[in-house]
Protein backbone atom coordinates (compact mmCIF):
# COMPACT_ATOMS: atom_id res chain seq x y z
CA UNK A 1 0.00 0.00 0.00
CA UNK A 2 2.61 2.74 0.96
CA UNK A 3 4.71 1.94 -2.29
CA UNK A 4 1.25 2.46 -4.38
CA UNK A 5 0.69 5.55 -2.60
CA UNK A 6 4.40 7.10 -3.22
CA UNK A 7 4.17 6.19 -6.75
CA UNK A 8 0.77 7.99 -6.90
CA UNK A 9 2.64 10.72 -4.87
CA UNK A 10 5.07 11.11 -7.31
CA UNK A 11 3.06 10.71 -10.22
CA UNK A 12 1.05 14.05 -9.40
CA UNK A 13 3.89 16.21 -8.32
CA UNK A 14 4.71 15.58 -12.11
CA UNK A 15 2.11 16.19 -13.44
CA UNK A 16 1.33 19.22 -11.66
CA UNK A 17 4.57 20.56 -12.64
CA UNK A 18 3.53 19.80 -16.19
CA UNK A 19 0.36 21.35 -15.85
CA UNK A 20 1.89 24.27 -14.81
CA UNK A 21 4.61 24.31 -17.06
CA UNK A 22 2.55 23.72 -19.95
CA UNK A 23 -0.14 26.54 -18.98
CA UNK A 24 2.65 28.66 -18.89
CA UNK A 25 3.85 27.64 -22.54
CA UNK A 26 0.67 28.45 -24.11
CA UNK A 27 0.52 32.03 -21.71
CA UNK A 28 3.68 32.45 -23.45
CA UNK A 29 2.27 31.64 -27.38
CA UNK A 30 -1.25 32.59 -26.90
CA UNK A 31 -1.86 35.39 -24.57
CA UNK A 32 -4.67 34.81 -22.04
CA UNK A 33 -8.28 35.55 -23.22
CA UNK A 34 -11.76 34.63 -22.02
CA UNK A 35 -10.89 31.17 -23.53
CA UNK A 36 -8.41 29.94 -20.95
CA UNK A 37 -6.04 28.12 -23.62
CA UNK A 38 -4.10 26.78 -20.93
CA UNK A 39 -6.16 24.57 -19.16
CA UNK A 40 -7.92 23.65 -22.60
CA UNK A 41 -4.62 22.26 -23.97
CA UNK A 42 -4.11 20.91 -20.50
CA UNK A 43 -7.60 19.29 -20.41
CA UNK A 44 -7.10 17.69 -23.97
CA UNK A 45 -3.62 16.48 -23.57
CA UNK A 46 -4.92 14.81 -20.24
CA UNK A 47 -7.33 13.44 -22.06
CA UNK A 48 -5.41 12.26 -24.98
CA UNK A 49 -3.03 10.96 -22.69
CA UNK A 50 -5.59 8.87 -20.38
CA UNK A 51 -7.19 7.63 -23.14
CA UNK A 52 -3.80 6.50 -24.69
CA UNK A 53 -3.13 4.75 -21.88
CA UNK A 54 -6.37 3.06 -20.89
CA UNK A 55 -6.20 1.31 -24.71
CA UNK A 56 -3.08 0.04 -23.79
CA UNK A 57 -3.70 -1.31 -20.71
CA UNK A 58 -6.83 -2.34 -22.23
CA UNK A 59 -4.01 -5.09 -24.56
CA UNK A 60 -3.67 -6.96 -21.43
CA UNK A 61 -0.68 -7.78 -19.04
CA UNK A 62 0.77 -3.92 -19.64
CA UNK A 63 2.42 -2.56 -16.54
CA UNK A 64 2.16 -3.52 -13.40
CA UNK A 65 -0.88 -2.20 -11.15
CA UNK A 66 1.08 0.15 -8.92
CA UNK A 67 3.01 1.39 -12.36
CA UNK A 68 -0.53 1.76 -14.24
CA UNK A 69 -2.06 3.73 -11.08
CA UNK A 70 1.06 6.50 -11.55
CA UNK A 71 0.44 7.41 -15.00
CA UNK A 72 -3.51 7.40 -14.27
CA UNK A 73 -4.03 8.28 -11.14
CA UNK A 74 -0.81 10.13 -10.61
CA UNK A 75 0.40 11.70 -13.45
CA UNK A 76 -3.10 12.20 -15.30
CA UNK A 77 -4.74 13.17 -12.13
CA UNK A 78 -2.04 15.84 -11.10
CA UNK A 79 -2.03 17.36 -14.68
CA UNK A 80 -5.67 17.36 -15.22
CA UNK A 81 -8.98 15.76 -13.06
CA UNK A 82 -10.59 16.46 -16.58
CA UNK A 83 -8.89 13.58 -18.07
CA UNK A 84 -10.65 11.50 -15.05
CA UNK A 85 -13.83 12.67 -15.15
CA UNK A 86 -13.82 12.14 -19.39
CA UNK A 87 -12.68 8.70 -18.88
CA UNK A 88 -15.34 7.61 -16.75
CA UNK A 89 -17.86 9.14 -19.12
CA UNK A 90 -16.16 7.14 -21.72
CA UNK A 91 -16.54 4.26 -19.54
CA UNK A 92 -20.29 4.36 -18.48
CA UNK A 93 -21.14 5.07 -22.69
CA UNK A 94 -18.76 2.13 -23.50
CA UNK A 95 -20.64 -0.23 -20.64
CA UNK A 96 -24.32 1.43 -22.58
CA UNK A 97 -25.35 3.33 -19.51
CA UNK A 98 -25.95 6.41 -21.41
CA UNK A 99 -28.20 7.71 -19.02
CA UNK A 100 -25.62 7.57 -15.65
CA UNK A 101 -22.86 9.51 -17.85
CA UNK A 102 -25.83 12.00 -18.54
CA UNK A 103 -26.32 12.06 -15.24
CA UNK A 104 -22.74 11.90 -14.27
CA UNK A 105 -22.08 15.21 -16.37
CA UNK A 106 -24.68 17.47 -15.52
CA UNK A 107 -24.30 16.85 -11.90
CA UNK A 108 -20.36 17.08 -12.11
CA UNK A 109 -21.31 20.30 -13.98
CA UNK A 110 -23.94 21.56 -11.68
CA UNK A 111 -22.47 20.72 -8.56
CA UNK A 112 -18.95 22.01 -9.18
CA UNK A 113 -20.46 25.23 -10.19
CA UNK A 114 -22.50 25.32 -7.22
CA UNK A 115 -19.41 24.44 -4.89
CA UNK A 116 -17.11 26.96 -6.48
CA UNK A 117 -20.07 29.57 -5.77
CA UNK A 118 -20.38 28.53 -2.44
CA UNK A 119 -16.82 28.85 -1.69
CA UNK A 120 -16.97 32.39 -2.68
CA UNK A 121 -19.96 33.40 -1.05
CA UNK A 122 -18.60 31.98 2.17
CA UNK A 123 -15.35 33.93 2.04
CA UNK A 124 -17.25 36.88 1.22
Amino acid sequence: MIRTLLLIGTGSFIGGVARYMTTLAVGKIVPPSYLHLGTLTVNVIGCLLIGLLHGLFERGGIMDSGTRLMLTAGICGGFTTFSTFMNDNWMLLGSGRLTGALLYSALSLILGLLAVWAGHAIVR
